[in-house]
């Protein structure tokens, strides 16, 4: 995918779950050797060869309009890895954060280095209040890792050995008329339904290229919320001259745009990205972010969404 990314070669560890994981056994695997043991956990190889660790919120009980979020939904922490060179990488990531938290995360983030680029709300009304920090950095994959890491210490993140996932389950969930409705599949995580539609265009920041696993593909979650329904969220991704069609598509099926804003600061073309929610019957939902996603540049499935 991006044309300087390098590949890993073949030393990679397959987790239980069937995902690739850099692992701390890799032996000198320039230049994200050391990345998974400063970060005290595995990454999930995706294309163009990004590793993305994930820090779910587990410890955080978030309620919006009577539902409390699954970390899988809202409220799950993450940074990409892209190797630039053979001691170089770029990274990009999104932190999940209390109020109490940001002053303290974003002076250890601004003492090694590693720069903000957002910072806002996703959701509206959800208790207690969360905010989402966006951060990049481009250098020595370790020392960024180890910068995040301490810089997570310093919040309530479980940093530990993290627990086994959990199990999918498509039983609260019609996950096959959801992705016949919105024209493409997700994969579950958990009872979490997540949908991931790259853009069409080639995304680029200082020159270089930026894979949509580095954060600018549109995300769509799905949470059963009980008798055929569930809550969503996630973000549309977005130029400029979509923005206002993508509201009124979401909003004449009952989708509530919540936020809207940048993540990156140098990005080319100039993206906006914009936060929803919504808790109703799943399929209808999909059907009404089908809508949104056809005033997009998105790669889609031929299929349509059905009238």
């Amino acid at each position: 995918m991006s044309s300087v990314a390098m590949r890993f070669g073949t030393a990679l560890l397959v987790s239980a779950v069937g995902a690739s994981v850099v692992s701390s056994s890799l032996a000198a695997q320039a230049p994200l050797a050391g990345v998974a043991d400063a970060l005290g956990r595995g990454g999930a190889e995706q294309p163009g060869g990004v590793v993305r660790f994930s820090f779910p919120r587990s410890d955080l009980t978030v309620v919006v309009d009577g539902v409390t979020l699954k970390p899988a939904l809202a409220l799950g922490s993450w940074v990409a890895f892209q190797p630039m060179g053979p001691r170089e990488a770029v990274a990009m990531g999104d932190l999940v954060l209390l109020e109490s938290e940001v002053a303290g995360v974003m002076r250890a983030l601004q003492g090694g280095g590693v720069e903000q680029t957002a910072l806002h709300h996703h959701v509206l009304g959800e208790s207690p209040h969360v905010l989402y920090m966006h951060v990049s950095a481009h250098g020595d994959p370790v020392k960024i890792a180890q910068t995040i890491r301490g810089a997570l210490g310093t919040t309530k993140t479980p940093l530990g050995t993290p627990a086994a996932p959990a199990p999918p389950s498509a039983a609260e969930l019609d996950t096959a008329g959801i992705a016949a409705a919105l024209g493409v599949s997700g994969k579950l995580n958990g009872v979490v339904y997540q949908v991931s539609v790259p853009r069409r265009e080639r995304i680029t920041e200082r020159g270089h290229e930026v894979p949509p696993s580095m954060g600018v593909a549109t995300a769509i979650n799905f949470q059963p919320t009980g008798n055929g329904k569930a809550a969503i969220t996630g973000d549309f991704v977005m130029r400029a001259e979509e923005v206002n069609a993508v509201i009124r598509a979401l909003q004449s099926h009952g989708i509530t745009p919540t936020a809207l804003h940048s993540h990156m600061l140098e990005e080319s073309p100039r993206l906006f990205f914009m936060h929803f929610w919504a808790n109703d019957n799943a399929v209808t939902l999909a059907k009404g972010l089908r809508a949104g996603l056809d005033q997009t540049a998105s790669k889609m499935a031929v299929t349509r969404a059905a009238p």
